[in-house]
């Protein structure tokens, strides 16, 4: 089961139970058919709406899609989520840098960020050449920097700190 906030704001909750679709607990006739590249028609009833997936955050359940001319922002909760939320342990979902280490030996070819940017999990951070490839370091959580220990062109040895959050 899966819960969301309709455009009203009204809970409501999501479930397949036997290849069928149930919202709120009562059946719905719905049927989903995907066009191309996250463009979707929908249909219940009879009608057909255009629907298309403009942003996915995976880890955060949420996603952001345009049906017809409306924009509606979906977050996604299973049980688990729910029950991390009454325990107050909905943030240990979610992952914050500490540091950023150097995975290998290399030099530092550029740097993609600065002291006090926000960054978020998949931001290309910075490009270490290493046995001449260059490897573009991502971030793997959510933080904001607050300094850059190394500088372009500077030479790093295996887990020296590029960047502190």
């Amino acid at each position: 089961m899966f819960r969301t906030k309709s455009k009203e704001g009204k809970d409501v909750s999501i479930e397949y139970k036997q290849g069928q679709m149930h919202i709120n607990g009562e059946h719905a006739d719905i049927s989903f058919t995907n066009q191309r590249n996250g463009n979707f028609i929908i249909s219940r009833d009879g009608q057909s709406v255009a629907a298309e997936v403009l942003e996915v955050d995976e880890a955060k359940k949420k996603f952001l899609i345009k049906i017809d001319n409306g924009f509606y922002n979906i977050d996604l909760k299973d049980n688990t989520d729910e029950l991390l939320e009454k325990l107050g342990m909905a943030h240990l979902q979610q992952v914050v840098i500490k540091d950023i280490k150097a995975p290998m030996p290399g030099l530092i070819l550029d740097i993609l960020v600065e002291p006090g940017q926000e960054v978020k999990k998949g931001d290309a951070l910075m490009i270490l050449e290493a046995m001449k490839m260059e490897n573009v370091l991502k971030a793997s959580g959510e933080g904001t920097i607050t300094s850059i220990e190394v500088e372009k062109g500077q030479s790093v040895e295996k887990n020296s700190i590029l960047i502190k959050f």
